[in-house]
């Protein structure tokens, strides 16, 4: 059976180089099937397709040059071999630039949102500093060393209520200077941060619209 196979297969061949498509249609026929499943072992069955299709067009448009010196079956499952390897370097190679522009994208990103949250941060340092000094002193002790009203009434000898008037107009003094920021900063939470970053940015937000 085999060498019948084999017979046939050199028929097949002689006709293509003759230009027979009758031959060539049939050549396709009885290999495509088997072709993309051994093709398939390697690549997705999309790719094997491919590679089978772009094998036997290759093989008709170089018909008159072809040199066969293994059995057709072999020589068409080697090219196929060859090109669905070829079809895994390219993936690999497209893959890896991928990941090469879209790590560099994000460090661009990164850098430019550190950058921007760290004039951000001096920024508010600058406003801090034009607020009348009762003002500065109960804010800073209250948003910066997370101190209670009571302790920091306690510390400066008057009444929490006082201290939270005071902390309310430091608020509403920073909202007036910042408020052209906050546009700038909300779409940032929604990128990808790094944890220090993301809370950085979180506590800037929080001085800009918060009212406690």
């Amino acid at each position: 059976m085999k060498t019948e196979y084999n017979y046939e297969d050199q028929s097949l061949l002689l006709a293509i180089k003759n230009g027979n498509e009758k031959a060539f249609d049939t050549l396709f026929r009885k290999y495509y099937p088997m072709l993309c499943a051994y093709g398939n072992k390697f690549v997705e069955l999309e790719d094997a397709e491919e590679c089978v299709q772009d094998a036997m067009l290759w093989l008709w448009e170089n018909k008159d040059m072809l040199v066969i010196q293994s059995s057709l079956s072999n020589y068409l499952f080697s090219i196929v071999h060859h090109r669905a390897i070829n079809r895994i370097k390219q993936q690999e190679v497209k893959s890896r630039v991928e990941n090469y522009f879209y790590e560099e994208m994000q460090s661009l990103i990164d850098d430019t949102n550190f950058y921007l949250i760290e004039e951000l941060t001096i920024r508010i340092q600058e406003a801090v500093e034009t607020l009348p000094e009762s003002y500065k002193e109960a804010f800073v002790m209250h948003r910066f060393k997370n101190m209670s009203y009571k302790e920091i009434a306690e510390i400066l000898g008057v009444s929490p209520k006082t201290i939270d008037y005071r902390i309310q107009q430091a608020l509403k003094q920073l909202r007036i200077e910042l408020k052209d920021y906050l546009p700038f900063l909300l779409p940032l939470l929604i990128t990808r941060l790094n944890i220090y970053t993301f809370i950085l940015l979180h506590q800037i937000i929080l001085i800009i619209i918060s009212k406690t």
